[in-house]
């Protein structure tokens, strides 16, 4: 109720008590003034209803009711829930499921096919349409290195320059990462990704990881995704995602393969995808020039992506072998333009003369508890950068560029927890037999511990052979006819640390 109102109210019943009280009963004109007193006493009481009914409006009105839900993939919504969540009421739900927000965010396992785990997860329940789905995720790490070579340590989860490591041995304990995604589904055939991700150890920034140009946030990845897998086994994507070329998964905890860091595209680019009966076919149009990673097509004689002239092409079948999680999957990829395409010396994402196209091969076994994983990956014409025409170095021909991987993961549980014990071997070959940039090995023994489906502790025993950055791989930026590469630089270590997702 207004003020005035409230004050004008107060004063006439006042005045009406106080001459109650001094024995004045109204009589005559006093009679026809207490009727006026009555009738402006109803006038403001109807004005103060009429107040309230249009401030109870404007409450409803401004009223968003949001609903905060917590949940796994396997629960489901509370009742309470059910009428903010329906398809009949327009009120915005935020969630957070932290499963599947570490599925997303899981830099192991499925790389290059989350738009298909997205829609996995909204066809069995575990998203909801019209929802928005909240996430991230931390990655942190201690770890212990030694090398052979002053200053030379092959590990490639963090950049190998001297900025990274000073002398033969290094130790750390930082964050490696951190990452935070979103999802918004509207209805159920578009959704909506962005990642946003702050990696120091592997940003390429200039200065150390203290640097404030290594200490940035990126968007990662973000595209639009249009799909229902209950009404067609087709669906598309149009945005920055990785490419759909390998498997580029691996069996361990934490670091990646060489696969990976080899042929692990990022891009700009539409793709369109076909899953049903086992099948799964994917064909991505992909942004020209030097892309995120691991793809680079000329446009005209520069590197700038003006134009859609690069494109992935990935097929795999999967075989039900019977009984629960048991599978074999095979598959095979093509693209256009790979990362290995420029002429000496070698400085990653300039432009190149033509493209050079890669293909691949992989395959993934899973029986029962246990997990097998393989790939082979290679260029189909010579990195013409790896040749140095300068002597002595100029006795290496120029090479194709490959890359293997061998892994194996048991599952198990210790003290009713998850566990997984892995081996994995992966290798990157840039170079003919001798040469000094011939190839870079890495031997990870793996293990993790699940506290929970979204937090794992792990520890990583790590071999590197080989001491290969891709820039200047072949030399050019030291003195004529040396390199900085170095087949025979060996480092180990060891590694322990925490993903949580949330």
């Amino acid at each position: 109720m207004p003020k005035s109102v409230f004050v004008g109210a107060a004063s006439i019943i006042a005045l009406t008590i106080a001459s109650t009280a001094h024995g004045q009963e109204p009589q005559g004109d006093s009679g026809e003034d207490f009727a006026k007193i009555l009738e402006r006493i109803e006038h403001l009481e109807a004005e103060n209803q009429a107040y309230k009914a249009r401030l109870l409006e404007i409450e409803n009105d401004l009223a968003v009711p949001v609903v905060v839900q917590t949940t796994t993939a396997t629960d489901a919504p509370p009742a309470s829930a059910s009428a903010d969540t329906s398809s009949d009421n327009n009120a915005g739900v935020i969630r957070f499921n932290h499963d599947y927000a570490y599925g997303m965010l899981d830099p192991t396992t499925n790389i290059n096919s989350k738009q298909l785990y997205l829609l996995e997860q909204k066809q069995d329940g575990s998203l909801k349409s019209d929802a928005l789905y909240i996430g991230g995720a931390v990655t942190a790490i201690a770890d212990y290195w030694d090398s052979n070579r002053d200053s030379k340590f092959g590990y490639l989860m963090r950049h190998p320059t001297s900025n990274n490591q000073i002398g033969d041995t290094v130790s750390e304990a930082v964050i490696h990462s951190v990452q935070t995604n979103f999802t918004a589904n509207i209805g159920d055939w578009v959704s909506v990704y962005g990642e946003f991700l702050y990696d120091p150890e592997q940003s390429f920034g200039a200065g150390t990881i203290t640097d404030l140009n290594r200490n940035q946030i990126q968007l990662r990845k973000g595209y639009v995704l249009f799909g229902n897998l209950d009404e067609t086994p087709i669906y598309a994507a149009i945005g920055k995602m990785s490419t759909p070329f390998g498997l580029t998964d691996t069996v361990n905890p934490f670091s990646a393969s060489s696969n990976w860091h080899a042929f692990g595209g990022i891009a700009n680019g539409v793709m369109v995808g076909y899953k049903k009966n086992g099948l799964h076919i994917r064909a991505e149009a992909v942004q020209g020039g030097a892309q995120f990673r691991a793809a680079n097509t000329p446009v005209g004689d520069t590197n700038v992506p003006s134009k859609l002239n690069n494109y992935v092409f990935d097929a795999n079948y999967t075989f039900d072998l019977g009984g629960e999680a048991n599978d074999l999957m095979v598959g095979g990829s093509y693209e256009r333009g790979s990362a290995y395409c420029q002429s000496f010396p070698v400085i990653h994402f300039e432009a190149c003369e033509e493209a050079n196209p890669a293909w691949a091969a992989y395959g993934r076994l899973r029986l029962g508890n246990f997990t097998l994983l393989s790939e082979y990956d290679q260029t189909v014409d010579v990195w013409p950068g790896t040749f140095n025409p300068t002597p002595p170095l100029d006795i290496y021909a120029a090479s194709k560029v490959s890359s293997f991987s061998l892994g194996g993961k048991y599952s198990t549980r210790i003290m009713d927890k998850r566990t997984d014990l892995s081996l994995d071997f992966s290798t990157f070959t840039a170079g003919p037999d001798g040469a000094p940039w011939e190839r870079q090995n890495q031997w990870v023994l793996g293990s993790a511990l699940f506290l929970s489906d979204s937090v794992k502790l792990f520890g990583e025993g790590v071999l590197v052979e080989g001491y290969t950055p891709l820039n200047f791989i072949s030399g050019g930026n030291l003195a004529p006819g040396e390199t900085h590469s170095d087949a025979d630089a060996e480092s180990i270590g060891a590694i322990l640390g925490v993903n949580v997702a949330f």
